[in-house]
Order: structure tokens, then C-alpha cells, then sequence
């Protein structure tokens, strides 16, 4: 187990998660795991009520976190290293302690452009469902263990993928890779049963997408969201 480095990602949803997990894919040292406490997340929330294709995800994996984070997170894997793909919001009522055995990496978002693709699928969101308070309380966790996180904002590794990708590896020690900056078109073997109702745009990359702003007006109770969630956000990054 010492001989592995575990990289857990941890993004709020509509981030480039899924993107940075086929770029990760890529590498020939490296095994990728695509949420594996969603199942977890559902059973142990009423996101189950609204979440699209929830009794898939429940049936397809298990659904006891602890269970997960025992036998995936912290299980033997061939590879010197493994990354996880983790939304923040999915850490329901665990025991913090194993990240001190992972290597811990937040991935944010500008809020508005996440609420306007979020929105598509999950229509009325509350703050909890976007990840930004569980972002800024997993800082203070892991700073409270002595870690210091890697902070990612997305739109920095999309203006700039390559000379984003190195600094990225720079700081999880890791030796960088070209074969990360390019895929193949389509759904790959570690997507979730979920990919279907969320990843329709990653499979039609063959890359990281350009960046390209997005503006949307709100509903009212929305733009109360996004406030918070700006709140948070920005807290994080000053952090």
C-alpha cells in the first residue's frame, strides 16, 4: 500500500472532472476509478429523489461508503498509482481519516457557468447539491492534518492544458505525460453507469475543450444560490 499514490479528486458536478479522469487514463502507470461513493451518496441523502438514473448507480455499485473507501480507495491495485474521481458532496457521515493515506486534490468551478450546465440535469439545486460548502470544509480538514492541498480552478487547465497538466504533475510528483493531453472520442471502460445522463460532451472530446465563458440569467432563487456558492468559492481560492 505505501508504494501506491492514491490521488483523490475532489470536484463539485459540471466541473472537467470526467476530462481530467480520461486524461489521467492515459497514463500507462495509472488506474482510474470514476465515483465510487455515489452509490453512497444516494442511499445516504434524498438526492436519490431527483438525481437521474439513481437506482442504476445504487444497483451498480456498493453502497456502504466505509465499505468503498476500505476495498476501492485504500485497496491493492496494480499500478504505482490509481486516481479517483470524487464529487465532495459524496462524503456523507465518513470517517475523514483515510485521506491521510491519499493524495488530495479540489477541483472548483466558476458557480454561474456550473449552475448553468448544472441545471440542465438537476433543475433546482440547493448549496448543498453543488459542492461548495464540502469543498471549503475539506480544506479545513486536511490543513488540520497537516496537508496542503492541490487547489484547481478548471478554467485555468482548460486555457491552457499542457502547461497547466505539468504544473499539476509537478505538485502531486509525478512525472507528466503527453499521452494525458489527447483520447479517443466516446464512452471509455471506467465510466459509471451514469455516464448516459452526464457525460454527452466529454465523449465527444477527443481533448480539453476550449474555454469558452457562458453567461446565463438565473431564476431569482437561483441567483441566491449562486451567491453562496460564490461566497464559498471564493473563499476556497483565497484560502
Amino acid at each position: 500500500m505505501e508504494k501506491t499514490k492514491r490521488i483523490c479528486v475532489w470536484s463539485g458536478p459540471r466541473n472537467i472532472s470526467t476530462a481530467l479522469m480520461y486524461s489521467f487514463a492515459q497514463r500507462k502507470d495509472t488506474t482510474v476509478v470514476d465515483e465510487p461513493l455515489y452509490a453512497h451518496y444516494l442511499t445516504s441523502t434524498k438526492a436519490y429523489e431527483y438525481h437521474p438514473g439513481a437506482d442504476d448507480v445504487i444497483s451498480s455499485q456498493e453502497n456502504d461508503g466505509q465499505k468503498v473507501i476500505e476495498e476501492i480507495v485504500l485497496g491493492e491495485y496494480e499500478t504505482p498509482i490509481v486516481f479517483f474521481k470524487h464529487m465532495t458532496h459524496h462524503l456523507v457521515d465518513l470517517d475523514l481519516s483515510f485521506l491521510k493515506q491519499t493524495v488530495n486534490v479540489i477541483l472548483t468551478r466558476e458557480p454561474r457557468e456550473m449552475l448553468t450546465s448544472f441545471i440542465k440535469q438537476i433543475p433546482n439545486p440547493t448549496l448543498r447539491d453543488t459542492g461548495y460548502p464540502q469543498h471549503l470544509e475539506l480544506m479545513d480538514y486536511l490543513k488540520s492534518i497537516g496537508q496542503n492541498p492541490v487547489v484547481i480552478d478548471s478554467k485555468e487547465v482548460l486555457l491552457n492544458p499542457g502547461i497547466k497538466l505539468r504544473e499539476i504533475c509537478e505538485q502531486l510528483e509525478i512525472p507528466f505525460d503527453d499521452a494525458m493531453l489527447n483520447w479517443e472520442a466516446g464512452a471509455r471502460p471506467e465510466d459509471g453507469i451514469w455516464a448516459k445522463y452526464w457525460y454527452h460532451n466529454v465523449h465527444k472530446s477527443t481533448g480539453f475543450m476550449p474555454y469558452r465563458p457562458k453567461e446565463k440569467i438565473l431564476s431569482q432563487a437561483l441567483e441566491n444560490v449562486l451567491a453562496e456558492c460564490e461566497r464559498y468559492y471564493f473563499k476556497l481560492l483565497n484560502s
